[in-house]
């Protein structure tokens, strides 16, 4: 008899760093139209297989930014119309949208005065952009570390997706096919397991024939397989040949996902896709675990140790320094606030390029990119001089402009 009971969660994440679009299309325009068209597929897939199709796509905030930008909207015009893109996201509804900082952080590794900020914008521009708030949340790179628990819930997340490896339940018996319940500090959340295996494949190259096959064998000998199943595959959405292929027929969307939804389709799969929020919904997740801090596999490193964005001693300094300018910042906006002072533009200023300086992108390269994170806390560093300087001259009643942290 065919199963009816094992589900497919199937997730996309997107991201580019800050000025990364303007930068492609004027000294690589082949692969920002490659990057561009990723992009576009998505919704235009979701949409021809409405019926059966149930998709997550996850974007950060600084790519929703430049796909705003008027700029950008009109040098990729002869490309696609990137509004009309977006709508189409938003007319979408079987693809669930899922939230990260808005400046794709490491989160373990940025200062946590710094956490609510990148949370609670980078959900608000999601509802801005598509009409509907993130109910769940994918951590840039998968890093994860369960501090983040109350955060997460605060800036309104229902539930979080995580490596598989890094999950530890508590009754001891490891089952990637199941969400569980993570508290940390009285809160809770519910944590969806990534399956790294099969996510693997997704990202590289795989065929609905070996997908079902290697879904169906990892159930079969999970340890609870007679129970409902929740299979829960995660990669990046444009980057790699797979998903920039412009022979539509030879990548993700025409080799794999076309066929995989006929099938569903047909009522020939025993592999069902669904979203997390309906799946959460009908079954809500009882047993409990921890999940060890770490990210996905990249390169050759195993994300256990969060070593690809910190293994160097000039990425551990940029660190140091990230966290040595965050709390500078607070200090003095905090000064601010005792004054009565306004906050003037330069903390505004400074305030934007801390958490742009955050960006996982310029860690990721090793020691490469990190000229890239120091240009810009070496202009926050002179932003909050300005700011300091202003504070120490100005009394208190004197107005020094406006605003406050940039949200």
């Amino acid at each position: 008899m065919m199963r009816t009971d094992i589900h497919h969660a199937l997730g996309l994440h997107m991201h580019q760093p800050p000025g990364n679009l303007r930068l492609l299309i004027e000294s690589a325009p082949w692969e920002a139209e490659e990057i561009m068209r990723c992009y576009d597929r998505v919704p235009r897939y979701a949409l021809a297989y409405q019926d059966v199709a149930r998709l997550h796509v996850g974007f950060s905030g600084v790519l929703l930014e430049q796909l705003r930008d008027p700029v950008i909207i009109d040098r990729y015009r002869h490309i696609l119309d990137i509004p009309a893109m977006l709508d189409r996201y938003r007319e979408a509804e079987n693809i669930e949208l899922i939230g990260m900082g808005y400046y794709h952080p490491i989160f373990p590794l940025i200062p946590r005065a710094d956490w609510a900020e990148q949370l609670h914008a980078g959900r608000a521009l999601m509802q801005e952009v598509f009409g509907r708030a993130p109910r769940g949340f994918w951590p840039p790179e998968m890093a994860f570390t369960m501090a983040m628990i109350p955060s997460l819930v605060r800036a309104g997340y229902d539930y979080v997706v995580v490596d598989g490896v890094h999950v530890r339940p508590e009754d001891g018996i490891s089952d990637l096919f199941r969400p569980y319940v993570a508290c940390e500090e009285g809160v809770c959340i519910n944590v969806v397991p990534r399956d790294r295996v099969v996510s693997n494949a997704q990202e590289s190259g795989l065929n609905p024939q070996w997908f079902h096959h290697e879904v169906m064998e990892r159930v079969s000998t999970s340890p609870r397989h007679d129970e409902p199943r929740l299979v829960t595959t995660w990669s990046d959405g444009e980057n790699g040949g797979w998903f920039r292929q412009t022979h539509e027929p030879s990548g993700f969307f025409g080799h794999f996902f076309v066929p995989y939804m006929e099938q569903v389709r047909a009522g020939t799969s025993e592999i069902f896709p669904v979203k997390l929020a309906d799946a959460l919904a009908a079954r809500l997740p009882t047993a409990r675990a921890r999940v060890q801090t770490g990210a996905w596999n990249v390169g050759a490193t195993s994300g256990q140790d969060l070593s690809q964005w910190a293994g160097s001693p000039r990425q551990r300094g940029a660190v140091q320094e990230l966290e040595q300018l965050s709390a500078r910042f607070w200090d003095l906006h905090q000064r601010f606030e005792q004054t009565g002072a306004q906050t003037p533009e330069s903390m505004r200023q400074a305030r934007r390029l801390i958490l742009e300086a955050e960006t996982s992108c310029f860690l990721f390269w090793g020691d490469s990119w990190i000229p890239h994170l120091s240009a810009r806390t070496q202009q926050a560093t002179a932003a909050l001089d300005a700011s300091e300087s202003l504070l120490a001259n100005a009394p208190a009643s004197r107005d020094q402009g406006t605003g406050g942290p940039v949200a």
